[in-house]
């Protein structure tokens, strides 16, 4: 009886040793992957916030010479949600809807159009005569080109993004709209960050 409880008992006895070894591997790799995302200098800078079914994750990306990339991913936070075009008249079609948009002030300027990600659908909504153009249910991303308004100036400035949007279910209807929401962007003339 003795002999077959040795056997089970060294392996208790060891399974204490192979966990700390296994928690020290897990550990020393999360070091590793932690460092080496905190050394990558050329990650662009990130904002991001959750309103009226929607997360908005803004992004920079290209900040050369007071230029640069601007983009805005939208992502309804439900499945069935899609987005409003950004053709989509300020006042929506017969009321209905509002753009999905990203346009920039203060010490920012747009550098050309918007331009999405996603094609243009058009549907039909029950009580609008005409077809309401949106984006595919799920995420869309616009991208800004933007550039400094004062891109001579060597001294730190402040811009704002402004974001605006509705997300809506064709059958269960639509989520309050997001107009002209601002996020603070900070410039200097080698970078564009979020404070």
């Amino acid at each position: 009886m003795t002999a077959p409880s040795a056997p089970g008992g060294s392996r208790t006895a060891a399974l204490p040793r192979l966990l700390a070894a296994a928690l020290a591997l897990l550990a020393a790799a999360g070091l590793t992957s932690c460092s080496a995302a905190e050394a990558e200098p050329s990650a662009p800078a990130v904002a991001r916030f959750t309103q009226n079914g929607v997360t908005v994750t803004l992004a920079v990306a290209g900040w050369k010479d007071a230029k640069g990339t601007l983009t805005a991913t939208f992502t309804p936070t439900e499945a069935g949600y899609h987005l409003y075009s950004t053709d989509l008249p300020a006042e929506g079609v017969e009321g209905v809807g509002r753009p999905t948009s990203v346009t920039v002030a203060g010490g920012l300027a747009a550098d050309g159009p918007a331009a999405a990600d996603a094609e243009v659908l058009r549907i039909n909504l029950p009580g609008v005569d005409s077809a309401v153009p949106v984006y595919p249910d799920g995420p869309v991303m616009l991208t800004l080109p933007v550039r400094a308004e004062n891109p001579g100036s060597t001294s730190a400035g402040t811009a704002k993004a402004l974001i605006s949007y509705a997300s809506c279910n064709t059958e269960e209807g639509c989520n309050i709209p997001v107009m002209d929401r601002p996020v603070i962007l900070n410039i200097t003339g080698n970078a564009l960050t979020f404070p």
